[in-house]
């Protein structure tokens, strides 16, 4: 019989955790390998909420390219951390942290059971592992002083600076990414510490009771997925969803439309490439993401992974995911 949740939502005791670390649900993986799907499963049979931990879905307006869940199921079930910030607001994984924290706290505290979903590994991480973060104040001289090297040697140089001292840190960050590497050189400056050091060295074990899913599938079947998805974005309107935002006033200079998606489609607005060139940029470019995404959650530990490949054994997966739910946090269901 499968496990469900009780409908009072009684979670089972576990005498491994103590009794103050609350319940967290992450679910990670590359892009187009059903997070998604599966939250939604999971939320609706165990009274979830979910917390988007992808950073671009903060992002208002920005519907189609971050594959935003559609606004019936967000009135359904509760989502977080979607549509909180315009297109030229910055946003950075601390800032990400402390939003998620009280949320966790609070949905856990209403009775509900918190799911966090994301593709961005580094969000999740400095989550579910408790990252603590550099306290180097803001340098305003140190941070003119990069930013007028990135003017006059280009957004490439400055990415080089940062990988000579710390190429962890440059390695997850676009070179386009200017305030986040200027940030990364900063603290090293004030520090004589990278960045990379100090969210390895200050992790702390995972302050929650966590049950964290990986799904995971073969890269032929997702890489067609993706090809796939990018088609249905173009045929769901994206290309007028990145014409709106620079109609108002968005462009290259907003970090969020360094996005996928969207900074490809740039150049076809200009006129400079063809709109079939810029879509297999896209598809290229989110399968190179998918990739390191993969890369990046195979070294995270404690990942219960999933493989996702067969369509016909999805269902089957899908069940043993809630039964792994159901076990962990809450009573069987006679």
């Amino acid at each position: 019989m499968t496990a469900h949740a009780p409908r009072n939502g009684a979670r089972r005791q576990d005498a491994t955790a103590p009794p103050e670390r609350q319940r967290l649900v992450a679910i990670v993986g590359p892009t187009a390998v059903g997070k998604t799907d599966v939250s939604l499963v999971l939320a609706r049979r165990f009274g979830g909420e979910i917390l988007s931990g992808d950073s671009m879905q903060v992002y208002r307006g920005m519907d189609i390219g971050t594959a935003k869940v559609d606004p019936a199921i967000r009135a359904e079930i509760p989502h977080h951390l979607i549509d909180i910030l315009d297109p030229d607001e910055p946003f950075s994984v601390a800032q990400f942290q402390a939003l998620a924290v009280p949320l966790i706290a609070d949905i856990n505290r209403r009775g509900r059971l918190p799911i966090l979903v994301g593709g961005t590994g580094l969000y999740v991480r400095a989550v579910v592992q408790g990252y603590r973060f550099s306290n180097a104040p803001a340098d305003p001289a140190l941070r003119e002083k990069w930013r007028r090297f990135a003017e006059t040697h280009g957004n490439e140089a400055l990415h080089a600076k940062l990988r000579e001292i710390d190429p962890e840190t440059a390695a997850r960050l676009h070179p386009n990414d200017v305030r986040r590497i200027i940030r990364a050189l900063e603290i090293y400056e004030q520090t004589g510490r990278t960045m990379a050091e100090f969210q390895r060295d200050k992790e702390r074990p995972s302050p929650y009771d966590l049950l964290l899913i990986g799904l995971t599938m073969d890269r032929r079947v997702l890489y067609a997925r993706i090809n796939e998805r990018v088609d249905r974005m173009i045929a769901a309107g994206l290309v007028d969803e990145v014409r709106r935002l620079v109609a108002r006033g968005f462009d290259e200079r907003a970090t969020a439309m360094q996005g996928l998606g969207y900074k490809e489609l740039l150049p076809y607005l200009r006129g400079e490439i063809s709109l079939d060139e810029a879509v297999e940029a896209i598809k290229r470019r989110t399968r190179q993401f998918a990739k390191r995404q993969l890369t990046w959650f195979r070294h995270m530990p404690g990942i219960v992974w999933s493989d996702m490949t067969d369509p016909a054994a999805r269902a089957e997966q899908i069940e043993q995911i809630c039964r792994l739910v159901a076990g962990k946090f809450f009573a069987r269901a006679e």
